[in-house]
């Protein structure tokens, strides 16, 4: 792998199933009595949140303290940066305090590259969310949730629903699946699918009742309320019609066909409590899976050179 995972375009197939069988040994460490493992002691990462989500911070938290390494949970709300301090400044500290990896979350899209290529850290830059850019740790868990109930990814159809224009987590999975060999269809009104999204290895479609019954897995989208500012969909309610997956439209799925969703969940919304609750769910299990797939990028980001199952 290379030094930064900031894209997941930067996964070759190899990359990114090299990642996915580090998961699954690290992933068997969930059921031991004792989770640690001594791999990246004395190392240090820091998560470095300028964005709320206790989700990816406290996954990343856990994936580092069961390898052993040390913590430091920055967040930017209420820190120097809220009185001015800039991206430069709070990396030059990180690297003064000897930080190997930086985990980061940011509101704009590319903060991560900047920090990544400036020189100004020399540790490895994880990209845990940037703006409505990417998010290839949560592509990288959701692909490995996958591959767990179905196998093989080639030629499976994987259909991604709701709102794409404000998700870094569609185009991230977008990129990754069609590296792994799926086949991607996005789903949505015509108002949340980004501009130049034809560029994109996928399909588009805004007919959600003629794409799932062929689909392999359904991924639903949170609709990111907070990031709107206009009339994406006329309502809440219409919005479910059309696009929310509900016990009418579970019924028509295959019978091995799963249910995601990156979370956090608007029940009702995007998707109704008992599809939620359902068997097909697998929502759950991809928190449990987010750890050991963030165990494997940061063992094998920080050179984690002896085989995982090795103890001391």
């Amino acid at each position: 792998m290379k030094r930064h995972l900031l894209s997941a375009a930067d996964l070759s197939r190899d990359d990114a199933e090299l990642v996915l069988s580090t998961a699954a040994e690290l992933r068997s460490l969930a059921d031991r009595p004792i989770k640690k493992l001594p791999a990246l002691r004395g190392r240090t990462v820091v998560n470095l949140f300028f964005e709320d989500s206790t989700r990816t911070r406290i996954s990343f938290e856990a994936a580092a303290k069961r390898l052993s390494a040390d913590v430091i949970n920055f967040s930017a709300k209420g820190s120097s940066l809220s009185k001015g301090e800039s991206l430069k400044d709070t990396a030059l500290t990180l690297e003064a305090m000897g930080a190997d990896a930086v985990v980061v979350r940011h509101g704009a899209s590319g903060a991560p590259h900047r920090l990544a290529h400036s020189g100004w850290v020399r540790s490895s830059v994880v990209n845990a969310g940037d703006g409505t850019h990417e998010h290839p740790t949560q592509a990288l868990l959701d692909a490995f949730t996958m591959t767990r109930h179905l196998g093989s990814l080639d030629g499976r159809r994987v259909a991604i629903v709701g709102d794409v224009l404000h998700s870094r987590v569609a185009r991230s999975n977008a990129l990754l699946l069609a590296t792994l060999g799926a086949e991607v269809t996005l789903v949505a009104p015509p108002t949340l699918l980004p501009v130049g999204v034809d560029s994109w290895p996928v399909e588009t479609s805004y007919d959600l009742d003629a794409v799932i019954p062929k689909a392999d897995v359904v991924m639903m989208l949170r609709v990111q309320r907070e990031r709107m500012n206009g009339g994406f969909f006329p309502t809440p309610r219409e919005y479910s019609r059309r696009y929310g997956l509900d016990g009418r439209r579970m019924a028509t799925l295959q019978d091995h066909t799963i249910v995601m969703h990156p979370g956090p969940m608007v029940r009702g919304m995007e998707i109704s409590a008992d599809v939620a609750d359902s068997d097909r769910s697998v929502i759950v299990e991809q928190v449990t899976n987010g750890v050991a797939v963030r165990m494997a990028v940061l063992y094998l980001l920080l050179g984690g050179a002896q085989p995982v199952g090795g103890d001391e």
